[in-house]
């Protein structure tokens, strides 16, 4: 019974985690990008984690700005869209790769994962713009 409850803790806590990874999928992918390239250039771990830590800051910070100072909604939604369509783009993946053995028709893994891209797309828009609000109203 404990091991049930183990593996049942431990499958929430890996979603959960898969899921905050998905929403913030443009900061992760920079931060690896940068952590990367840092390490490529000769850096040791410390500067290379600082590097990603750097980008990944300033991949949200720099989306926040755009929507904190445009006037446009076209603009604000375009801001939105480039950290929304990666964490799209890994929802859709994440899906897929969990229920890729469950499911037998293709027609339904591909609507599943679009769903959980779906869901997981406007989960990242409304948590940025969320903290672009909070960040902003100050």
């Amino acid at each position: 019974m404990t091991l049930i409850l183990l593996a049942i803790s431990l499958t929430i806590a890996a979603c959960v985690i898969a899921y905050n990874l998905a929403i913030y999928a443009l900061p992760v992918m920079a931060a690896i990008s940068a952590a990367q390239y840092a390490w490529g250039a000769g850096a040791g771990v410390l500067m290379s984690g600082v590097a990603a830590i750097g980008a990944a800051l300033l991949s949200v910070a720099l989306v926040i700005a755009v929507l904190g100072f445009a006037k446009k909604p076209a603009l604000r939604l375009i801001a939105l869209a480039v950290f929304a369509v990666p964490a799209t783009i890994a929802g859709y993946a994440l899906v897929y790769g969990v229920t890729k053995n469950a499911v037998d028709s293709t027609l339904a893994l591909n609507l599943l994962g679009g769903m959980g891209g779906l869901f997981i797309g406007i989960a990242a828009m409304v948590n940025l713009n969320a903290l672009g609000v909070s960040v902003l109203s100050r």
